[in-house]
């Protein structure tokens, strides 16, 4: 496999992109090592080289997805500061949910595979939880909001039902509810 710069791509860096793939699209426990070194077009002893177990490998993929989310966030909070952060990041949400493929959160959709708190990929989910609240706290003090604390809480609570309704309804009314929402959330 080469990248657009005519390099071959590093088999650690195919499975990973080959798992955020079939992760996303299939669900976790639906994809089986065999389908993903075939696919990454590595093979089982290059697979285990760069990844303990299929679970250190669904780590590695929510790591990489929580990068892409943090890169974004930090781009935004570059930009703008209380109100428009929020609504920014709000926005940013709002429009995931409308690309095309969109199969709800990556993060949601892993802890519901994994059931035990206690595992790997539960806890790589309640960090990467427990940041996006932490942003939307910061988010809503410099707002002026008086308790920052049960916006963020709310907040979390309106994105994750924003990405089932997403998924599950009409998408771009989802975006618009979600803005809306946290509009409403600054002002009370």
């Amino acid at each position: 496999m080469t990248t657009g710069a005519g390099e071959t791509t590093h088999p650690g860096q195919r499975l990973l992109d080959t798992a955020g793939r079939l992760f996303y699209t299939q669900g976790i426990q639906a994809v089986g090592v065999e389908q993903l070194v075939t696919e990454a077009g590595v093979t089982r002893a290059i697979f285990y080289r760069h990844f303990s177990s299929k679970d250190g490998l669904v780590v590695a993929y929510l790591e990489a997805r929580g990068a892409v989310a943090e890169d974004a966030v930090t781009a935004i909070l570059a930009a703008h500061r209380g109100r428009g952060a929020l609504l920014a990041i709000m926005d940013m949400i709002g429009d995931n949910l409308c690309r095309p493929g969109f199969r709800g959160c990556g993060f949601l959709n892993a802890a519901a595979e994994y059931p035990d708190p206690t595992h790997p990929v539960r806890v790589r989910v309640a960090e990467h939880r427990r940041w996006f609240h932490g942003v939307l706290r910061t988010v809503v003090r410099d707002a002026g909001h008086p308790d920052p604390e049960r916006v963020a809480r709310t907040l979390v609570i309106l994105r994750d039902g924003a990405m089932m309704g997403g998924y599950l309804d009409a998408p771009r009314a989802i975006r618009a509810t979600l803005r809306e929402a946290a509009e409403n959330l600054l002002t009370s």
